[in-house]
């Protein structure tokens, strides 16, 4: 008790820091909803989503008040499209956009997540351009943007989130020339001869210098979006300041690595409770050394990969056998796109074979568990592991990384990332990989598992102390002090 109070007090100091850099209200639009709701016979109840970009802006929305805009069906039996969150608590309005099914399909399956997703990530290979889709693309934008403006007053903050809305900057410009508008991209930004290939670039890059603040996580995004500016849009660009001069406006741009709630995943990897469940994950699994992997389930992040490195772990190092355990955390993602639903049977058909080699009685070398998990059950497993295998081929930030290391109380612990992923830029302590080369990944686990406890102490206290320096309110104090300069 005395420990959520703590770290409540301590939450509370963060939202008035944030309170004070600007006295006004935040309109923030994205394509998730924070929330999902369901009538009961006691009333109506309300589930928080889980996912980085939620994480990371409710705090702002519960410091700032105001109104936050997001595609999900309207609470049909009580004919509501907007309602106060969250529902033991109101800080917030939640203000629901409803799309048809034929716009979810174009505008969400469609060109945003078969055109805009695997472009960013580098997959060309997989990116599909319709026409069509494109123009459902626009026409959801557009009505995102005629939702905004019906919400938005003067003086009030408008943020918005990710590649599902990079139009709406200039369609609010176009309504409402004084709105004080940042974005904040959420994935990574390819390099301009991967941009290229967009056919309606021009279109999304116009869309978003409607901004008057954009945000990546990296420096690296910030200069390739530079590069595609200048050369694709001609704009007069000041890389010293990251400020791009376009149609009589200035646009800041500049590097924000995402983050996550140190103190309140530390404050839940202290309760005894998660301690105890922790302990019996590990002698339910029989698993003498434990190592994790936590993915939404998608191409970008290198699962597949990821088992036949530890397939090649196995193998190699055959004293291992009886005693490493792997688990796999695969959420479900974009369950009525068929390009997943195929990638899901060949994972599972590829844990299926590498166990059928090698499980012997009273042990399963790999453990596959395909659902989702709230934070609280997540840390029960990160606290379990002795080392987190987090090798996405290609990510904008990942989050799982920051979690692990703020569960590992005890300093203890290994962390294994991709060399693609935002997060190596920040926790140089880890132990960085390239994913694609699954014998040097193998390596990279026996190293893990081999190192000595004062270099795993030594590695994750500078690991801890970054993450908690530069946690989600220092993202968050970050862009909203930078906004403030506009």
């Amino acid at each position: 008790m005395a420990l959520h109070i703590k770290c409540n007090v301590m939450k509370e100091d963060k939202l008035l820091r944030l309170k004070s850099i600007y006295p006004g209200r935040l309109v923030a639009v994205s394509n998730r909803i924070p929330y999902s709701f369901r009538k009961t016979r006691s009333g109506l109840k309300a589930e928080r989503n889980i996912g980085g970009l939620i994480s990371a802006l409710e705090p702002a929305m519960e410091a700032y008040g105001g109104t936050w805009i997001a595609w999900g069906d309207p609470i049909t039996h009580i004919h509501r499209v907007k309602v106060r969150v969250p529902l033991d608590n109101p800080k917030y309005n939640l203000k629901l956009i409803k799309l048809s099914e034929e716009e979810i399909s174009n505008y969400y399956y469609g060109f945003a997540n078969r055109g805009l997703w695997p472009l960013c990530h580098y997959f060309i290979g997989r990116c599909k351009f319709e026409a069509e889709q494109w123009k459902v693309y626009e026409k959801v934008n557009n009505e995102f943007a005629d939702v905004v403006i019906k919400e938005v007053k003067d003086g009030d903050l408008m943020w918005i989130h990710d590649y599902h809305l990079a139009l709406l900057p200039k369609l609010i410009r176009e309504r409402k020339d004084s709105a004080k508008i940042a974005f904040f991209w959420h994935i990574p930004f390819p390099p301009i001869e991967v941009f290229k290939v967009l056919p309606w670039r021009e279109e999304i890059l116009k869309g978003l210098l409607g901004s008057d603040l954009l945000g990546f996580h990296l420096n690296s995004y910030v200069q390739d979006f530079l590069d595609v500016v200048q050369h694709i849009i001609g704009a007069g660009i000041n890389r010293r300041k990251g400020i791009i001069s376009f149609e009589d406006r200035y646009i800041r741009v500049k590097a924000f690595p995402i983050s996550i709630d140190f103190d309140r995943i530390e404050g839940l990897a202290k309760e005894d409770d998660i301690r105890k469940r922790a302990y019996k994950l590990r002698k339910m699994l029989r698993a003498k050394v434990l190592c994790i992997g936590v993915d939404r389930l998608d191409y970008t992040k290198g699962m597949l990969e990821r088992m036949l490195a530890v397939e090649w772990f196995l193998e190699r190092y055959k004293s291992y056998r009886r005693k490493f355990v792997f688990l796999q955390i695969a959420v479900p993602s974009r369950t009525k796109v068929e390009e997943y639903r195929k990638m899901k049977s060949e994972i599972e058909e590829t844990v299926g074979r590498i166990n059928g080699r090698f499980t012997e009685e009273g042990w399963i070398p790999i453990r596959y568990l395909y659902r989702s998990f709230p934070l609280e059950e997540l840390i029960t497993y990160y606290m379990a592991a002795d080392c987190a295998l987090i090798t996405p081929l290609r990510d904008g930030m990942n989050l799982v990384a920051k979690e692990y290391v703020a569960s590992r109380i005890n300093e203890d612990g290994v962390l294994i990332l991709s060399e693609f992923i935002g997060a190596a830029h920040e926790l140089k302590e880890a132990i960085v990989v390239n994913p694609f080369d699954v014998e040097s990944v193998a390596e990279s686990i026996r190293y893990a598992l081999e190192m000595t406890e004062k270099e795993k102490r030594e590695r994750m206290k500078r690991l801890r102390e970054r993450v908690k320096g530069h946690d989600i309110y220092w993202w968050l104090e970050s862009f909203l002090t930078e906004w403030s300069k506009i």
